[in-house]
């Protein structure tokens, strides 16, 4: 498992390492600088380099990694940005005795320009330099984050960096992975420098050994009721293809029974399709987890079915897709009122409706509004993106698998389906929604690598869950 640092906790970070544990800045930006020229210094092999300086601390470590690179003999020169100099910066820059540039150009690039502190738009000079250093057919190397990408959401200030290496200083940033920041971080590399933690209230990636746990060996002695009932409650005339994905990734789940309760015209369609799917509109209590919502269309009666549920259910209820919209015409409140574990799955605009806050603020926070919703509501709260944030029980998760093979229509479906089997077999709520957001990304990825990811559609998905499973089965052994 990994974690990912928020501006604000790296900040606090830095501060007790400095102030409590006293270890002087300035030794941290020559740690900083080292570590920035070591990566360099691994592409170098007789190229020309240009470091482009800042006036703050990310600028003083690229003055740092121009004067060890000097002392090594290789080619570098400076592109120093005018302005006010932060005092560490100021003190490497009289430090640096190599030469400068005016022309933004070099074999390398190191982008030394701003740092994850950025929370302004990127506009005039430092605009212009940017473009300059994606226009300039170099290899780019970006000292903590690239430039222009904001630190907690990851988004592009106006203009980023687009870097091939970042070499992340101590810590991974929430801006890696989230908003913009996976298309424009490229490699990255994490370089201890001797900061300490002072706190542990991180969000966290999960890898494919922490969710092999979430695959145990399956006894010999057992039958279909050891792993679970899963119900669906979803489909409807017009969306009979939601019901369809929901259903048979289920099935390929693990779990024992997968019922589904929809009407008779889903029936006629998924029957002959998915034949193992037993299909009943009665206790529904008994199931183990039960997932509503997929394709069911918004209406007054699918808002007392939820309502129903979260007063007489105990098992986990997973509330997706028309199930949020319905909460959102109707009333959220009645979260507040239940005896089941709930997951809620929207993805930014299906969050928007249910809280009332534009998407693009969402998108500027979405781990602290994630966190926030799922706190006062007492919820595992699944926002999906291209990387989906996930919180339940006080812990923050976010998943990283996945590519834009998802990125069409019945992937929320096969999602909850999946999630709703899982979670029957006994996997906790919150975790069940991190092993099936990790586990249909994967399949996604498995899908686009054996054709591609305009033309995988949804099924190719499903098949591919199958090969998912067994490589992360894999890291057990």
């Amino acid at each position: 498992m990994q974690r990912y640092l928020t501006n604000s906790q790296m900040r606090s970070a830095d501060n007790y390492t400095i102030n409590t544990l006293g270890v002087p800045s300035e030794t941290l930006m020559r740690r900083a600088g080292l570590a920035i020229a070591e990566e360099v210094l691994a592409v170098a092999d007789g190229k020309t380099i240009l470091v482009v300086c800042g006036t703050g601390n990310n600028g003083g470590d690229g003055y740092v990694c121009s004067q060890i690179l000097l002392q090594k003999g290789v080619n570098v020169s400076v592109y120093a940005m005018q302005g006010r100099l932060s005092a560490d910066c100021e003190r490497e820059k009289l430090r640096y005795t190599g030469g400068y540039s005016t022309q933004i150009c070099g074999d390398i690039i190191v982008d030394c320009l701003f740092g994850t502190g950025l929370c302004r738009e990127v506009g005039g000079e430092y605009a212009e330099v940017i473009n300059k250093i994606n226009a300039s057919g170099a290899y780019v190397i970006s000292a903590d984050i690239p430039s222009g990408i904001n630190g907690d959401n990851g988004l592009k200030m106006n203009v980023a960096v687009k870097a091939n290496l970042t070499v992340a200083i101590a810590e991974y940033k929430l801006g890696f992975i989230l908003g913009d920041g996976m298309d424009y971080c490229g490699k990255v590399i994490k370089k201890d420098i001797g900061i300490c933690l002072n706190e542990d209230t991180f969000a966290e990636v999960f890898e494919g050994e922490d969710i092999a746990e979430f695959y145990p060996a399956r006894p010999r002695n057992s039958h279909k009721g050891t792993f679970g009932t899963a119900t669906l409650i979803c489909g409807c005339t017009k969306y009979v293809g939601a019901a369809v994905l929901a259903t048979e990734a289920a099935l390929r789940s693990g779990c024992g029974y997968v019922k589904l309760d929809c009407s008779a015209a889903v029936k006629r369609t998924v029957a002959p399709a998915l034949p193992q799917t037993v299909f009943s509109k009665s206790d529904n209590l008994k199931s183990d987890a039960i997932a509503i919502g997929m394709g069911s269309g918004v209406s007054k009666s699918l808002y007392e079915k939820i309502s129903y549920l979260l007063k007489n259910y105990t098992g986990t209820l997973i509330i997706d897709a028309d199930g949020l919209n319905t909460l959102s015409k109707y009333g959220v409140n009645i979260l507040k009122g239940k005896k089941c574990g709930v997951i809620l799955t929207p993805h930014a605009k299906e969050f928007s409706r249910l809280t009332g806050i534009e998407v693009k603020q969402i998108l500027s926070s979405p781990v602290e509004y994630a966190q926030k919703f799922s706190s006062e509501y007492g919820v595992t709260l699944l926002l999906k993106g291209a990387a989906s944030v996930i919180c339940g029980d006080g812990k923050t998760y976010i998943n990283t698998t996945g590519c834009t093979a998802l990125a069409k229509a019945g992937s929320g479906d096969m999602l909850s389906g999946y999630m709703c089997g899982v979670a029957a077999r006994g996997v906790k709520p919150l975790y069940a929604a991190v092993c099936s957001q990790y586990m249909l990304g994967l399949a996604a990825e498995i899908a686009a690598e054996k054709s591609n990811e305009y033309t995988a559609i949804a099924g190719d998905i499903l098949q591919n869950l199958s090969e998912a499973v067994t490589r992360t089965i894999k890291y057990k052994n």
